[in-house]
This record gives C-alpha cells, structure tokens and sequence, in this order.
C-alpha cells in the first residue's frame, strides 16, 4: 500500500497570457460606433488624463509622450507585439527621457520668448456694433452672431413608442364610464397579451379586482369597442367577428362563415363552402378576401419591437471607377492628452513620488486607449475593403450577385485570427449604394454542387421562397419537387434542407398551401 506524500514537480508548459492592452483592443473592436462613444466618454470620466479635443485636433500626441512613460517600464515582449501592430507606433530604440538626465536648458534671454507688441488698431474697431443695436434693430436685420442662441437638444423631440396599454388607455380617458366600471376596464387593458387578446376569463379578473361580474362584462364590451378593433377577445373567431363588426358587415355571408365555417376557411375547402352556405362561388370569393384583409393579431403593430434604429459604422460609395470606404467617427470624441499633467511628469525632482507615478499609470493607460481605437479602426478598413473586393457586383447590381464568402478567407487574406474578423463585423452596419446592411450579412457559406458552389444561402432561400409565390395555388409544389428543381440546377440539396429552409422563412406546408374549390 503506497502512502500519500507532496511532491515537487518542475514541468515546461506554454501559455498564451493577454496583457490588459490586448483585451481592452479585443473589447474595442467588437463596439459598434454608438457603443464606442459610450466607453470613451466612461473613459474621459474616469481618467483625469484624457480630454476631448473640442476642435478635433490633438495638443499632445501619444507619440510625444511614449518615451515618457517607456524609460521606467519593464520591457514585455507581449506589450511590444501589440506596439509593433499598430500603425504609428514609434520606434522601441528611441531615446527616452530618464531621471538622471538634466531637463532641457531654460532660455534666459526675456526679449526671446517676449510676444510681440501688437500693433496699432482703430478704436472703432473693438466696438460689437451688431450686439449693441440689437436691441433696437428689427429682428430681420439682426446679425448672425445675434441669432445664435443654444437651443435643446434633437433627443428632446423624440417620442417614445406607443405601447398598446397606453394606446387603449388615452381612449378609454375619453369615454363616459361609472368608476366602477373604468377601473374594471383599466384591469381588462392589464390583461391583453401582446397580441390584445385576453388572458384571464372574466371570473378571474372579477375576482382579482374585486368588481362584480356585471362590471367586467361591461369593462370587456367597452374595450371591444376601442382602436384597433378585435382587441379584447378571448380566440381567433371573436377577434375576426368584432372587426367585422366595426366594419358594419355583422350578418353579412363573411361573417357567417367566420362565426359557423371558419375550419373550412382555414383548409382552403371554397368549394364545400358554396355548397353549405348554397351560393354563388363568386359570392363566397368576395367573403373570402374580405375575410383575408383582417387582421389575427390587432395588438401586434403596438407590441413588437418595433424599427430599430441603425447607425451606419461604415459608408462605402462609389468615386468614379473606385468604392470609397470610410468609417463613421464624426461624433466620436477625439481625445487628447492634458497639457497640464504632464508637468508632473517631466519634473525631475517631484516631491510626491507617489503621484508622479500615478499620472504616469493614468498617462499609460491614455495611450493605450488612443491606439487600440485607431488600430479598431484600421481593422474594420481592411476587413471592408475585402468585402468591397468580393462583393463588386453585389454592390454594383444588387442582391443577387452577392457571393458566398467566409470569415475564415477574409482572415488569411489581412492576416489575423477569424474571431478577429468576427468582431470587427459584429453588431456593426455598412451604407452601401445597394441600402443599409450589417457587416455579417455579406459572409455566407456557399450551396454544394457544381452551380451551387457560387450561390450563397441566403440567395438559396430566395430562390426556393420565389418558387412557392409563383406556384400554382391548386397544385402546390412538394419539397421534393422543389429539390428536383434545384438538383436540375446543379446545386445539390436535399428534401430535409429545402423543408428546414421553408420552415424558417415561416412558409407553410404544401398541404396547408393547397386550394381546394
């Protein structure tokens, strides 16, 4: 029996270790524009050495100050390699400015550095004419400068969405209602699902609300009659019902179908429809397409998400012959470095030792910042400017010429890791001549075969979604006719892949396609 003692073992293991340099760079590149100028301005509260450059220029550039804070640094190699790959990065042998060197010689000569007297002005001329008749001058003929006043700003003006509680509430504030029966209604609205059907049967919201069943009644019909019309009800026949209604069409053959033959409508039977309701099929197409018009779910338009608001991170347009790619950073803060703490840092002889190293680690950290932005930046350049390579037809002739292209090629072909290329073109959109796309849009895996090799997915898609809308509505086309076709084509797909194709695009089957007359 082995007893169980500690043992020292000396082993050699490599490990791949990311400085604070290089994840703050990984963190950067994955930022859209908005995202970014968030974390600038977080990095401008927090770091007393970053300011933003009101007039976009830079009083002290990250180069002047490298040396700086290089001469009592600790060479590490990982930190060089991120230095090397960024542009502009300065020399490793440059001379650096250490304590044991004397500061740069003071001129003594006063009439040296003296400004020069100014010169000789007209009085007249120091006088703002333009404010001080202001006051007594028409509006109209009033100076620019007097104009200019601070006005608010554009987000005051946005309005928020609508939600559908508030939608039917505004409504309800208008109608003539008992207390009992407003606050009964108040508890139906909470009660609507995003799609303004009701959730709790009429008992349960009695109950809850301590109102009588008399009220509720009354609370649910009241709210039936709100905008948009078919909210309020408890399944689909009720919904469709109340819209007829609002339509004035209660009693008419559409509503009879909705209220007694609805199962038929949903299979498409408007043969055996004419034939139970005993008129014309003219009549019964005419119901039918009322019926088509309604709308299932009246809540949705105020529950979803609604449009989301894009902010292009890259414009690509065309100059001539050539695409020009820039990327969108006019209201990014430009920062620069304060003037004023580097004072601390070039004297010598500072009697807090302390915190002269504090501002040169608050000074460390500012440059890095200001490289890992311009090197996020550089990268999304390069990473367009093969897209524009690849997509030259997509971008001058539309979708379908886009190209199948992986993450995988645009990575070797700039020289970085792919999830490198995955970050750069996360979450981030281009405004092309073709409309607004996201980055990620452009890189598709390509269809097997020997004509599908040169057709990406999302061209596949369109293609099979194109081949259902110009089918024939009595005789729907089968997944496996479909993968016939494509076969035919050359490109080489499978009945189960066209079937999982069809079913994201929320396209139904074939037997729920057909139309039976």
């Amino acid at each position: 029996m082995s007893s169980l003692s500690p043992r020292l073992q000396v082993r050699v293991q490599q490990k791949q270790i990311l400085t604070p340099g290089l994840v703050q760079m990984v963190n950067l590149l994955q930022l859209n524009r908005l995202e970014l100028k968030d974390m600038i301005t977080a990095e401008i509260a927090e770091n007393p050495v970053l300011e933003e450059s009101l007039d976009g220029t830079e009083e002290l550039t990250p180069e002047e100050l490298q040396p700086l804070l290089e001469a009592e640094r600790a060479g590490d190699p990982a930190d060089q390699g991120i230095l090397d790959v960024t542009p502009g990065a300065p020399d490793s042998d440059a001379g650096y400015l250490t304590e044991s060197e004397p500061p740069p010689p003071v001129s003594t000569d006063a009439t040296a550095d003296a400004p020069e007297a100014p010169a000789s002005s007209d009085p007249f001329d120091e006088i703002d004419f333009g404010s001080y008749f202001d006051d007594y001058l028409d509006p109209g003929f009033k100076t620019p400068a007097a104009e200019t006043s601070d006005k608010p700003s554009f987000e005051t003006f946005l309005s928020s969405p609508v939600t559908l509680s508030d939608h039917l509430q505004s409504q309800l504030a208008l109608v003539a209602l008992s207390e009992n029966v407003r606050d009964a209604a108040a508890g139906v609205i909470g009660n609507l699902d995003e799609n303004g059907y009701l959730l709790s049967p009429p008992e349960d919201m009695a109950t809850e609300g301590q109102h009588t069943l008399e009220d509720v009644a009354e609370a649910i019909r009241v709210v039936q009659t709100l905008d948009p019309s078919g909210v309020g009800a408890t399944d689909l026949r009720e919904c469709l019902l109340l819209q007829l209604d609002s339509r004035n069409a209660k009693g008419g053959l559409a509503w009879n179908i909705v209220a007694t033959h609805l199962k038929l409508v949903e299979t498409r039977q408007t043969k055996e429809l004419a034939k139970v309701l005993r008129r014309p099929m003219e009549h019964v197409q005419i119901a039918l397409d009322v019926i088509r018009h309604l709308d299932p779910r009246p809540g949705l338009r105020y529950s979803g998400p609604g449009a989301r608001v894009v902010e292009p991170d890259v414009y690509i347009y065309k100059d001539g012959d050539d695409y020009i790619i820039q990327v969108s950073d006019d209201d990014i803060p430009v920062l620069r470095l304060n003037p004023q703490y580097r004072k601390m840092i070039d004297r010598v002889h500072e009697p807090d030792k302390d915190v002269r190293n504090y501002v040169k680690e608050r000074y460390a950290s500012a440059i890095q910042l200001m490289k890992n932005i311009e090197q996020r930046k550089q990268t999304i350049l390069r990473v367009c400017r093969c897209i524009v390579e690849r997509q030259g037809d997509f971008l001058e002739n539309g979708l379908d010429q886009l190209r199948p292209m992986m993450i995988k090629e645009i990575a070797e072909e700039i020289g970085v890791h792919p999830s490198t290329v995955s970050r750069a073109v996360s979450s981030k959109y281009a405004h092309t001549p073709q409309g607004v796309f996201e980055l990620r849009y452009f890189f598709s895996e390509a269809v097997q075969g020997p004509s599908g090799s040169a057709t990406p997915l999302l061209l596949l898609k369109r293609r099979v979604k194109k081949m259902i809308d110009d089918e024939d509505r009595a005789h729907p086309l089968t997944d496996e006719q479909i993968t016939d076709r494509l076969q035919s084509e050359g490109i080489d797909v499978t009945r189960r892949t066209v079937a999982k194709y069809r079913e994201d695009m929320r396209i139904p089957s074939t037997h729920q396609r057909r139309a039976r007359e």
